[in-house]
């Protein structure tokens, strides 16, 4: 089913008390959230209009993690106005140039995008964390656990969902931070935004406390974009060289890794199963193979055994075409 592009109700009165009277109001592309996102398009000026409707999404967590990185000088999007009882933010517009898009026409920006990319990262790691819940282990563990609530079922693996919580409770050690940073949680090409001061964030408002690799993973195994092989591991040690990290951020980079593409495969299944979006599903092959690369690392040798017992690799893939296999 398409989704409704019509603006609020309660937009254009939110934009006319913010000077916006005179604004067109057009829809962008959403997410896979209930989140919607519309232009506003004045005289010689433009604005991003973001519609978090309550109950289902709460905007503040992303105004004040906007708020932290703009005082820091990261590149998140201005704040011009809200209107919290009807879910509206008023945002800074980034225009329409992503990082995604820009490396995908022009091959030669990959390196140079990727290292501005991670960039960005080594600098976050100057900043204790923002006020945001811990990343800990009972949050890993949460999400990891979306593979066997979604996809196993799906797939028809009748699975030990014990020995999973014990495998992951095994390697979760090795992805506790000593100094937590923000961790943005969803820091890839389609949530970069070219601007004429770098680089522009989106998509932070689930942002927690938690290990540094975790954003590195997410923007290195990218379930959207292929990421080279040998891109990954440049831009991996080009992260430890600058920043001194060792084996021990190299062993978290590949657990977070692990569990992040394990909890991805479960909510683009999830998408599928429960929310009528099936073209999710068919990202999980690549996600799969990130997966499968991240179990070679020796610390999640318990891992890697569970899924070997568990999912072999004819159960491995698109979650649509392997349940109507």
């Amino acid at each position: 089913m398409a989704p409704d592009m019509n603006p609020p109700a309660a937009a254009p009165d939110f934009l006319a008390r913010l000077g916006w009277d005179d604004a067109e109001i057009l829809p962008l592309a959403g997410d896979a959230s209930f989140r919607r996102y519309f232009r506003a398009v004045g005289h010689e000026r433009t604005a991003i209009l973001m519609d978090a409707p309550p109950p289902h999404e709460d905007p503040r967590p992303f105004i004040g993690v906007a708020e932290w990185l703009h005082a820091r000088g990261f590149g998140a999007p201005a704040i011009y106005g809200t209107d919290l009882d009807h879910g509206l933010v008023l945002l800074e517009d980034f225009g329409d140039a992503r990082m995604r898009e820009t490396v995908d026409a022009a091959p030669e920006s990959e390196l140079r995008l990727y290292e501005a990319a991670t960039d960005v990262l080594i600098a976050l790691r100057d900043h204790r964390a923002a006020d945001v819940p811990a990343y800990d282990a009972e949050y890993l563990h949460r999400e990891a656990a979306l593979l066997t609530q979604w996809y196993c079922p799906a797939v028809g693996a009748d699975v030990d969902t014990g020995g999973y919580h014990a495998a992951w409770n095994a390697v979760f050690p090795f992805a506790m931070a000593d100094t937590p940073v923000t961790v943005l949680r969803d820091y890839h090409a389609e949530n970069i935004m070219l601007v004429d001061r770098g680089l522009g964030l989106l998509d932070f408002q689930d942002a927690l406390a938690g290990h540094p690799a975790y954003d590195l993973v997410s923007l290195l195994q990218d379930a959207r974009r292929e990421v080279p092989v040998a891109l990954e591991q440049a831009l991996l040690e080009r992260y430890c060289r600058i920043t001194g990290a060792g084996d021990d951020f190299v062993t978290a980079y590949h657990v977070l890794g692990a569990q992040r593409n394990a909890k991805i495969i479960g909510i683009f299944t999830r998408l599928w199963r429960r929310d009528g979006k099936p073209r999710y599903p068919a990202l999980c092959p690549r996600v799969w193979g990130y997966l499968e690369r991240d179990l070679r690392h020796p610390a999640l040798a318990p891992v890697k055994a569970w899924f070997d017992a568990n999912l072999p690799p004819a159960r491995r893939g698109d979650p649509i075409e392997i349940a109507g296999a």
